[in-house]
């Protein structure tokens, strides 16, 4: 029996301290410690962005050449696409389902709602299932987006509606969208970057 405690006890501190370590995953780097390189992007960031590094660049302040190319990439794909900003906050969101990634999700989700993505759309989307009573630009989107995550490529009928409906700059900055925030998903999945507001998307079986 006092084995069996023991196992137990120490099985619970390796849990607590696995846990504990998780979180110690590239933790944000208070101002004061920057070097050289991190002051610059960080006041680079400032200016373009008009507040302090937050969210995903946080991380990506341990490579600050790194985060201040893809908070410029961020700077047309968020605020200035071909498709519109009510149609990338739609795409955001899909990337991050797909990429199970929270803090992304809280952060957009409220904002494609205020834009005007229906409330049962964004839910069928946190779930994993394709969304009913699309519009045609969102249903577009979304068949560009989920073929790109899932199959790798798009098909000819697709590109061919994506084409015809946003042109070649339209579909290239939905591939732009998707891959940008998937890097950024990647980078906050791997860091353990979690949402403010404990937000947690349902997780898909592996």
């Amino acid at each position: 029996m006092k084995n069996t405690i023991t196992t137990f006890s120490l099985i619970l501190l390796l849990s607590i301290f696995g846990s504990v370590m998780a979180q110690d995953r590239m933790p944000p780097i208070p101002p004061e410690k920057y070097d050289e390189a991190q002051k610059k992007a960080a006041a680079e960031f400032l200016e373009a962005r008009k507040k302090p590094v937050f969210g995903p660049f946080e991380p990506l302040m341990y490579s600050p050449e790194l985060m201040n190319i893809a908070r410029s990439m961020g700077d047309y794909l968020r605020f200035k696409p071909a498709i519109g900003t009510t149609l990338s906050e739609f795409v955001i969101l899909i990337t991050a389902r797909e990429w199970s990634q929270d803090y992304e999700w809280s952060i957009h989700a409220p904002i494609a709602l205020k834009q005007g993505i229906k409330k049962e759309i964004i839910d069928a989307i946190s779930d994993g299932r394709r969304p009913l009573g699309m519009s045609s630009d969102e249903d577009i989107c979304y068949d560009v987006s989920i073929e790109l995550h899932r199959n790798k490529r798009i098909s000819d009928k697709t590109y061919e509606r994506a084409v015809k409906r946003f042109g070649e700059k339209g579909v290239l900055d939905i591939i732009g969208i998707n891959g940008y925030y998937s890097f950024l998903a990647m980078a906050m999945n791997t860091a353990q970057y979690r949402a403010k507001d404990n937000t947690k998307l349902p997780r898909f079986p592996d």
